[in-house]
């Protein structure tokens, strides 16, 4: 009997550092991301970033919860009809169309206000169509074991909130870790969606934060190290065929 995977959920990150939207549905494009994801990215003072020949560089050029964790008590909406970014603090609500100069203008300004400390310049926001922001230079999906995440939290001792590691599907059915056993191999739908598992992903800072409180309250990359000599935690998937996937979608490993 073939091993199989569901989709629990579905998760994009309009804003790289920022809040995560789960979504009802997604379709995939061979060799893109879930689409809208880290479309926009917050530059942390000069980078050197060229939005009109765009390349990968380090995240540490932007804000990001591994360095700045306050964004994780900002809750931010945006909408692809409008453009707009909406921030809110608790006690401050920001609004901007990110299609204009008015509306980036708006979010840099409260980026300056918010965390000026942790700034290294201006900060900017950034967006060049058809890019991602995403950590690694590839353009792909990231997938979390909710079984993985079952198994550390008995190994840490306390819940550890799943969202603490970004990622764009969570699924269920497999055993604790046997997601890496799967690199180099397909997930197929019945549809005929194609996933080729291409990496494991390796856990940074950023997962120490709590994704509802913004605190840095435990060390997940080394409760990793210190269980498996190793600091990954989920994996990522290029999209070989697309169409359209759902929670509840199944995958079979091919």
């Amino acid at each position: 009997m073939r091993e199989t995977v569901t989709i629990e959920s579905i998760r994009r990150y309009p804003v790289k550092g920022l809040s995560p939207e789960r979504l009802a549905s997604a379709v995939l494009t061979p060799g893109d991301t879930i689409p809208g994801d880290r479309r926009y990215a917050v530059e942390n003072g000069p980078s050197g970033f060229d939005t009109a020949a765009p390349v990968h560089i380090k995240k540490i050029h932007f804000l990001m919860l591994m360095r700045n964790e306050r964004l994780a008590t900002l809750r931010t909406r945006f909408d692809d009809a409008t453009t707009v970014l909406t921030i809110e603090t608790g006690t401050e609500t920001v609004s901007g169309d990110l299609s204009t100069p008015e509306g980036r203008t708006a979010v840099e300004a409260f980026f300056g206000r918010f965390m000026p400390a942790e700034l290294r310049g201006a900060p900017r926001v950034l967006e060049c169509p058809g890019f991602s922001f995403s950590d690694t230079p590839r353009r792909v999906l990231s997938i979390l074991n909710l079984a993985a995440v079952a198994a550390l939290e008995e190994r840490i001792g306390r819940p550890v909130d799943p969202l603490r590691f970004r990622a764009n599907l969570h699924v269920t059915g497999l055993p604790a870790w046997r997601e890496f056993d799967l690199v180099g191999k397909d997930l197929v739908t019945e549809d005929g969606v194609r996933l080729r598992v291409v990496k494991r992903i390796v856990r940074c800072a950023a997962t120490d934060v709590d994704p509802a409180t913004g605190i840095r309250d435990m060390q997940i990359p080394r409760a990793l190290d210190e269980a498996h000599g190793h600091s990954d935690c989920g994996i990522y998937a290029d999209v070989v065929e697309g169409g359209t996937i759902t929670p509840g979608t199944t995958l079979t490993v091919a």
